[in-house]
């Protein structure tokens, strides 16, 4: 079963030719709840390109005839080159798997129905790669013994897996049956989640020898650095063989998933349901920092009693739930995904009535993609390649992009680590904080771009600068970090014991008051005396009993350098943070959310700006591309160039048996400083390549698209039918 050839004349725009859609006109099958034209008046309503139809209903209708009939008699005025389908050649494509279609299921073959799944699909991903992944890192460590940059070298495995698959099944997915190829990614995705939890089932029972007063001045004799390696470090590279089939599985999801749709419903729509599909994923990181945050406070030995508590540094949550639940529903969702047909029932009208905004290149390379057979093998892929970098708005696009990406992956990783640093606050309370920040901003401003696109029918000009004025809003919303809130005053980093500034700025966790405890720098665990003063730990604040309150509280009692407030003595101190008053908080929370909106505001149009700006044909290929440049030169090292900006505003680094590990103190006045810095730079970037690919933009001339002269640049130029016909008279 094969598309219609020869569509387009050979500067790649529709004919002008009528062409007539006979049948009764049927409601819109693809539409997300947009006004549309009556049959009376789309009968008469010029297309996009000028040509127009009648006696019948609009070409948004579900496409259930041929698209043209007649006999040869009929067909010889409107040209040659044209290959007709009839009735008798060729059906409208069935959902269902192979000779089992049964009529049930053609309730789902329509562009919605396609969408949901997809849709349930990078929810799936992005719970399991952006949720899961980042919140059960910290169990994962201390259950197989691993280090930072080992954890580090599993989370970068997705990257690395999606950069190898990328042009391949971008390039031969892109010219193949899509659905198989989305259906097949979907169910490696699931078979990497199960693979993920499988070390938990096939390790021993992970037990704790510590009891609840750990830390304290009397208890802090053990040993930390002499532990016996437990040689379960080697289940890394299961973890990142989980990892990269989550990476091979979820690449053609965001490169064909994304063209798929575009090919199936009506140019002005497109951006909404592609708008919808990566708010879903959007949402799914939210859902796993959620969902895997309360697996967390299950024990993983699930069913045996423990004495200690959450709190406790040694203890390990039930991390492999998730995973065995996102893998199973991974491979579920794939088996409709499969169903699919390679193009939805009356996409052929979209195709026709589709005009191309590709960039026009000066010695007119750019026709050879709109050969029908071009790029279905490989020797073509070099020609495609250079198709691509020979077009400069798609350069410049993907160069906004890596930015763009930059700060995204920079803020999702150290978003939470600022929140925290800045407001003294718990792990905990910084992630769900981020998450009110990102579920609204992110989620929405990614809906509202695509919706301003179809709203206001922007054509690939109107949408860059668009972008251009998103990206204009968030760059000038990110001078908030200037401002910071300042740092808790902690005994032995931010000031002396006594209550006098540290000399010379040096740390001193040791004093006269707890230098009988022999207190470890391997026990973190700060406390919040009654003073109003934090300490390193329980043991350097020089307490000697705990108890627990009944609101689950832990108190510390009998602390020889924390000085009592009410009676003589010694006093108390409670475990956790003290709470900042800080007054800027709600004017940073609003700005930080500011920045986040504008910056996904943009992504929905950057993402349409690139598939309007190369061929139908390279769609696919140059999502593909995009997604390399993006990840090479943004995901990959944002977090990089974040992290190495934020460490430098550190104050206290982890003690690893004499190894320097990671930051727990950071200098907040420093911290919004170089936050400032590298966002800056990376707005200043993004807006530079937005202004540039929007100059060296070349348009298709207005001649060659029939029809489109009477289209503004950014007006409704890619479809007129909602329009009421201008005066004339009505054939009945």
């Amino acid at each position: 079963m094969e598309m219609p050839h020869n569509l387009t004349s050979e500067n790649g725009f529709p004919f002008a030719q009528a062409l007539v859609f006979p049948g009764p006109p049927a409601p819109l099958d693809s539409g997300l709840g947009f006004d549309t034209p009556s049959p009376t008046e789309a009968r008469d309503a010029p297309l996009s390109n000028g040509t127009g139809y009648s006696g019948a209903g609009s070409p948004s209708d579900s496409c259930t005839k041929p698209l043209c009939r007649g006999g040869a008699a009929e067909r010889a005025p409107y040209g040659e080159g044209i290959e007709y389908v009839s009735a008798e050649e060729e059906e409208e494509p069935a959902c269902g798997w192979g000779a089992f279609t049964p009529g049930c299921l053609q309730l789902f073959n329509t562009p919605k129905g396609i969408l949901f799944f997809l849709c349930v699909a990078s929810f799936l991903q992005g719970m399991t790669v952006n949720g899961f992944i980042n919140t059960v890192v910290t169990s994962i460590e201390r259950r197989f013994d691993l280090r930072s940059y080992q954890s580090g070298l599993i989370a970068s495995s997705y990257d690395i897996a999606a950069c190898v698959c990328l042009t391949f099944v971008s390039y031969f997915g892109g010219n193949g049956h899509k659905p198989r190829w989305l259906g097949w990614g979907v169910l490696v995705m699931g078979l990497g989640s199960l693979l993920f939890a499988l070390p938990h089932f096939t390790t021993g029972r992970y037990t704790v020898r510590f009891s609840e007063d750990m830390g304290t001045c009397a208890a802090n004799r053990s040993q930390a650095c002499a532990r016996a390696a437990s040689g379960l470090a080697s289940y890394r590279f299961v973890f990142m063989l989980g990892q990269f089939l989550h990476g091979v599985g979820a690449t053609p999801l965001y490169t064909l998933g994304v063209t798929y749709l575009d090919e199936n419903v009506k140019t002005n729509y497109s951006p909404v349901y592609i708008a919808v599909f990566y708010t879903a994923a959007i949402l799914g990181p939210a859902a796993g920092y959620l969902v895997g945050g309360m697996f967390l406070n299950i024990y993983t030995e699930i069913g045996r009693e423990i004495d200690i508590t959450p709190e406790n540094t040694h203890w390990v949550g039930a991390w492999w739930i998730g995973f065995l639940g996102a893998g199973a529903a991974s491979l579920l969702i794939s088996i409709p995904i499969l169903g699919y047909p390679h193009r939805l029932p009356g996409s052929q009208r979209y195709i026709v009535m589709r005009v191309s905004e590709a960039h026009q290149l000066k010695d007119g390379s750019h026709k050879k993609a709109a050969d029908p057979d071009f790029g279905k093998t490989v020797k073509d892929l070099p020609r495609s390649v250079l198709l691509l970098l020979k077009n400069p708005t798609f350069i410049f696009l993907c160069l906004a992009g890596a930015t763009e990406a930059t700060l995204i992956a920079g803020m999702s990783t150290f978003g939470p680590k600022f929140l925290e640093s800045q407001f003294s606050l718990s792990a905990s309370e910084a992630a769900t904080f981020f998450g009110y920040l990102v579920v609204p901003a992110g989620g929405g401003g990614t809906f509202l771009g695509g919706f301003l696109v179809n709203k206001f029918k922007l054509r690939c000009s109107g949408i860059i600068k668009l972008c251009l004025l998103c990206t204009v809003s968030s760059l000038l919303a990110i001078f908030i970090f200037f401002i910071h809130c300042p740092n808790m005053p902690m005994a032995g980093v931010t000031q002396m014991y006594e209550g006098s500034a540290l000399p010379g700025g040096h740390l001193n966790l040791s004093a006269t008051c707890n230098a009988e405890c022999g207190c470890l720098r391997e026990t973190y665990s700060p406390v919040c005396g009654s003073d109003g003063l934090m300490y390193y730990s329980p043991c350097h604040a020089g307490c000697r009993a705990s108890r627990r309150l009944r609101s689950g509280k832990k108190v510390y009692s009998e602390c020889s350098c924390v000085a009592a407030s009410r009676r003589p003595g010694p006093g108390e101190a409670e475990a956790g943070k003290c709470t900042s008053s800080c007054t800027k908080r709600p004017l940073l929370l609003f700005f930080m959310f500011v920045v986040i909106l504008f910056t996904f505001l943009s992504s929905i149009p950057a993402l349409t700006a690139t598939l309007r700006c190369v061929s139908d044909r390279q769609r696919s290929f140059a999502l593909g591309i995009q997604w390399i440049v993006v990840r090479t030169l943004g995901g990959i090292p944002g977090p990089i160039a974040f992290g190495s900006m934020i460490d430098k505003s550190c104050l206290l680094w982890q003690d690893q048996c004499g190894e320097q590990g990671s930051c727990y103190v950071y200098q907040n006045s420093a911290m919004s400083r170089y936050t400032l810095i590298a966002g800056l730079v990376y707005k200043v970037l993004g807006t530079t390549f937005f202004i540039v690919a929007c100059l060296l933009y070349k348009p298709p001339p207005a001649e060659s698209a029939p029809g489109s002269s009477g289209a503004s640049e950014n007006g409704n130029g890619d479809l007129e039918e909602s329009k009421p016909p201008l005066q004339g008279g009505e054939d009945e």
